[in-house]
This record gives C-alpha cells, structure tokens and sequence, in this order.
C-alpha cells in the first residue's frame, strides 16, 4: 500500500471535517492515509505558528512517505523558506517521496530544485481535491496514476499556430504571483532551457500582465523553451479595462517574449487539474491544436 501524508504547511484548515473527508477518500483510493499531528492547528491565518509547520513539514520528511500531500495552499511557506532544512527534504525525495500540491506550495517546489535540484510533483491539495461535495475524475485519475509511476504524459487542446512546436527540456514553475515572489532569493531556481508553467488566482489581468512582464524583463521567460499558461481563475472586471481581458495580457506578452507561450494547459485553481512532474526534463509537441507533454 502506498502511504499518504497529509500536512498543513500554509493556511489555516478552515473546516476540519473536510481534511477527514479528504482523508476517507484518498484511502478508498488504496493509499494508506496518515494526517500529521499538527494538521488542523491554527494560529491567527495560518496552519499553526511557524515553528510548528516547520517541525510538521521535517517530520514528514524523516517518516519519508510515498506521498507528502498539503493539505491547502493560502500563505505561509514563504516564512519557511529561510528555516526549512533542505538535505532533509532532498533525502526524503531520494528514500521516495513525492512532495505534492500546488497555490503557495510552489514555495517548496522551486526551493527544492534551487537547493537540491530534487524532483515533486504540482498537483492536488487534499481540501481542494478530495475534501468537497464532488471528486473531479480527471484530477483523481491523473493524481492516482502519478503516485503510481503510471503517468508518463498529458494533452491538452491550445490556440492555433504553434503546430510543429517541439522542445525538450526541464519542467518548473506554478503560481505566477508565489514564482515572482522568490525571483532574486537564494530560493529562486536558475533554469536554463525549460518548459515554465503557470496559473493563478483573484489577480486581474493587468496584475498577471505586471508578474509575466517581470519574469520577461529578468530574462527569465525568455531563457526557456517554452511558457505553459494554465488557468488565471476568479478575477473581478473592473470599469475601467474597457476590452482589456487575459487575452489582452497574454497578447502583450507575446509581443515581447521570444519565447513561444502556448495556453490552455488543465493546471491551477480549477476543478478539473492534472499533475505535473516538477523538476522533470519533459518532451512538449504540438501537433495542430493538440499539445502533448510527455516524460
């Protein structure tokens, strides 16, 4: 049986039956589910005070389980950061374990790469995914073939143009506002030729416009090979945008970036979510509309 963590290393669990629910789930999926002690402590916004998400996340990396899950992103990992003890984590990683969420989570994937260059996986928090009225098969499907070893690519339909694109190298990212957050930290990785991914959530387009614009103007976006945007989700209009969408932002993007950015990857605050391989060298083909990632 392949053995699940769940742990708090962000927000605060707002509704504590939820993480249970979640917990029931995963372990009808066949995962043997174990919740950390600390799990639904609560400290003003987040998960319990800093030190004891700190301790939460080391002692889930000496018990190694296959699977590391959060149990929800919010904010909090970027308090971590300075304190978390990398080697730690990179052995876990190397004993087997597959570090996985997503949001604020994007923390710890980027900082594992940077200090470690060890691998984990941008994928479902257990509130999120499994801890509401309704599973999205698709989401339960990919996560349960990823802890598996079982899934080896992902599809999905992009805009018109880009057939024939075809470029190998290193996958990274995730929130856009959390990957703008460490670019000049000691927690920032340094990628050269990879395939960038990222989404976010409640930040209009002109704001993932200014995020996007500053990894374009700190030589980031274009040292890559490709950018996959996901899902920019639950953004109020304002007034004053007057026409301007995300497409405005992606397109202004475009007239500055040399690098080719393709949209519609299923990845962010959405329903329906897969998971991808951080730290993997993948394969990204587009064959007319159809994009594919494999590794």
């Amino acid at each position: 049986m392949t053995s699940l963590t769940i742990f708090s290393p962000s927000g605060v669990v707002a509704r504590p039956p939820q993480l249970r629910v979640a917990a029931r789930r995963l372990s009808a999926l066949g995962f043997g589910v174990q919740v950390d002690e600390a799990a639904t402590a609560r400290h003003q916004r987040f998960a319990g005070a800093d030190e004891v998400r700190l301790a939460a996340i080391h002692r889930v990396a000496e018990a190694a389980p296959s699977v590391a899950m959060a149990s929800r992103g919010g904010y909090g990992l970027s308090r971590l950061l300075d304190g978390l003890n990398w080697p730690l984590l990179a052995r876990s990683v190397d004993r087997g374990t597959r570090w996985v969420g997503y949001s604020d989570f994007t923390a710890l994937h980027l900082g594992l790469l940077a200090h470690a260059k060890s691998p984990s996986w941008a994928g479902p928090t257990a509130l999120d995914a499994f801890g509401g009225e309704v599973v999205d098969d698709v989401t339960e499907g990919c996560f349960t073939e990823a802890m598996s070893g079982e899934l080896e690519a992902l599809g999905f339909r992009t805009e018109a143009g880009l057939d024939g694109l075809e470029v190998r190298g290193m996958l990274w990212g995730g929130n856009l506002t959390m990957v703008c957050s460490l670019l000049g930290t000691r927690h920032f990785p340094k990628v050269m030729g990879g395939v960038l991914f990222l989404e976010d959530v409640n930040e209009h387009p002109y704001r993932v416009e200014r995020n996007l614009l500053q990894l374009q103007q700190a030589g980031v976006l274009d040292a890559q090979k490709a950018v996959l945007l996901g899902a920019f989700t639950a953004w109020k209009p304002s007034v004053l945008d007057r026409g301007y969408k995300l497409n405005s932002a992606v397109a202004a993007l475009r007239a500055r970036a040399k690098v080719p950015i393709l949209s519609g990857l299923p990845f962010g605050h959405v329903a329906t979510q897969v998971s991808l391989p951080v730290g993997r060298r993948v394969t990204l083909a587009v064959q007319g509309r159809d994009a594919f990632v494999g590794w």
